[in-house]
């Protein structure tokens, strides 16, 4: 079934035409808007076919009928779903280390997106599995899912996440790595410090140390692969398990790094919405038994 958005026309668009209150107050894409144009009853005011080429008057409601879209076709598979947040548009829900988010050669049936294809199928909801921010194999955390395009394309680039992780050594005060990243010319996964990369700005604060690692907090400007990673050894302080970068697999066998905090504001009715999720068990220990308690 069609999902059907409601957008009531304000004062600043009245007896203004309707291809300017559809992309200016609905946000919608000229490829959504075209597609709904082919649609029947794509898009109405008061129950009445609207052309793009006619005009809104102040008061008037605008339907937007979202075009059905394909079933998935990602295996399901039986799985413990973390959520944290849902309604009709939105899906969070906090990944474990040691899953990947989409399938890919190697994990077909075993990643995130199968666990949600079956919470569709239990629940007996229809949806493309769309990621807004995606999160490394070993790195856990919050992940974004966007029920439709609509959502997806007005929440791209647009969630604020906080991250927590342990790196390597006693690093104190915060501070700003702005430095380019792009994939290392001999690998196709690492990445690397280079001026000719990709513009890359992640910022830490410390938040407790002891003489072996400490405990940072880190927000993202850019979101580019394995960006905290690459940064933070860049400055001598490889994460806690991330053998990639140099850190070591001493104390976690993965890399100490969790998406704990998103932050963004709701594709439909516009308010803050604001999650936080539970640090880890494997993360959690290591911060007990470090001492590292300030958080």
């Amino acid at each position: 079934m069609a999902e059907k958005l409601f957008f009531k026309v304000p004062d600043k668009y009245d007896n203004v035409k309707a291809i300017n209150f559809l992309k200016g107050e609905c946000k919608l894409s000229a490829r959504m808007i075209t597609l709904l144009k082919r649609e029947k009853n794509g898009i109405l005011m008061d129950g009445k076919i609207l052309r793009t080429i006619d005009f809104v008057y102040c008061g008037k409601i605008v339907e937007i009928n979202l075009p059905d879209e394909e079933a998935s076709l990602i295996e399901p598979v039986c799985g413990n779903l973390d959520i944290i947040y849902e309604d009709e548009h939105i899906l969070a829900v906090n990944k474990p280390a040691n899953m990947p988010v989409h399938p890919v050669k190697q994990h077909r049936t075993d990643t995130l997106a199968n666990i949600v294809a079956y919470y569709q199928d239990e629940n007996k909801q229809n949806f493309v599995f769309r990621a807004i921010n995606r999160l490394d194999r070993d790195t856990s955390g919050i992940v974004i899912i966007a029920k439709n395009k609509y959502s997806a394309n007005l929440l791209k680039n647009k969630v604020d996440k906080t991250y927590y992780a342990i790196c390597h050594g006693k690093l104190t005060g915060e501070g700003t790595i702005n430095e380019p990243i792009k994939l290392r010319d001999d690998s196709k996964m690492v990445r690397t410090i280079s001026s000719d990369g990709l513009p890359s700005v992640t910022h830490y604060k410390s938040i407790a140390f002891n003489d072996k690692m400490s405990l940072i907090k880190l927000h993202l400007e850019t979101g580019r692969t394995h960006q905290i990673r690459c940064h933070m050894a860049s400055l001598g302080h490889p994460l806690i398990g991330d053998d990639l970068y140099g850190g070591t697999l001493e104390y976690l066998p993965r890399q100490a790094l969790h998406c704990k905090s998103v932050s963004f504001l709701h594709p439909i009715n516009n308010r803050l919405i604001e999650l936080d999720s539970e640090f880890p068990e494997d993360m959690k220990n290591l911060i007990l038994q470090q001492k590292l308690f300030d958080i």
